[in-house]
């Protein structure tokens, strides 16, 4: 498959929930299932930099270093050829780009919005701050992370292994069709983190649906360092 998007993923702060099955159900594509570790079923707060962005191997003007911001959980689908595809579901995407919106939308059928976005990343005494913050419903949202020490290598089967080797997409078409991309990057470090605070409206930024994340504490929270990533040109599952 040819390349899309090529780009660079960087500092990916992870909040990691435990959510009801059943609230996932409605936005599960066609052709997949639901992926759990350990028996449940995650959704994730991830916010990151895109940094040296180009489409189709050009670099568009002003939209080549932007913020995103998403929720998502994880899903996989059986391919015979190769067997099962561990893969992500986005319920929302957040990026201060409107000319991204639109092309990931027409395109991939992603849930992109446009939204004023922020960031900050700080060198601390033993490690690095890393914020992200949107307006949206007339409030800022914000979240983030504090670490120490550098970053480390994940241990195979774990929790973070799990929410960040997942590497297929898949979203909605219709109700018979599912779109399907591959998201190539290499396995990630990812640091330790020793404090951590979000303050977003769950339920304003996606919905009613997600309202009792506010009252939900993540079982785990990561950061990723990130790399140099490449999306792949989508295709439907049938």
């Amino acid at each position: 498959m040819s390349t899309f998007l090529s780009a660079e993923w960087r500092r990916l702060v992870m909040l990691n929930y435990p959510v009801d099955p059943q609230i996932l159900t409605p936005w599960l594509p066609a052709h997949t299932e639901l992926d759990t570790w350990n028996g449940v079923c995650y959704a994730s707060l991830i916010g990151f930099m895109f940094q040296k962005t180009k489409i189709k191997g050009l670099p568009i003007p002003f939209h080549i270093n932007f913020e995103e911001v998403n929720l998502r959980f994880y899903v996989r689908h059986y391919d015979p050829e190769i067997g099962w595809k561990r893969g992500v579901v986005f319920i929302r995407e957040l990026v201060p780009k409107p000319a991204i919106v639109l092309v990931a939308n027409l395109l991939y059928r992603e849930r992109y919005r446009a939204v004023p976005m922020a960031h900050q990343w700080r060198d601390t005494a033993d490690g690095l701050a890393v914020k992200y913050s949107w307006r949206q419903k007339g409030r800022t949202h914000t979240f983030g992370v504090e670490t120490s020490g550098p970053a480390e290598d994940m241990l195979p089967n774990s929790e973070a292994e799990f929410i960040t080797e997942h590497y297929w997409g898949y979203a909605q078409w219709d109700a018979q069709r599912t779109m399907q991309y591959q998201v190539d990057h290499p396995r990630w470090q990812v640091h330790p983190v020793k404090s951590w605070h979000c303050d977003v409206d769950f339920a304003a930024a996606y919905g009613e649906a997600f309202a009792m994340l506010n009252d939900t504490t993540p079982t785990s929270v990561f950061m990723a360092e990130g790399s140099a990533v490449t999306v792949k040109v989508g295709a439907l599952l049938t």
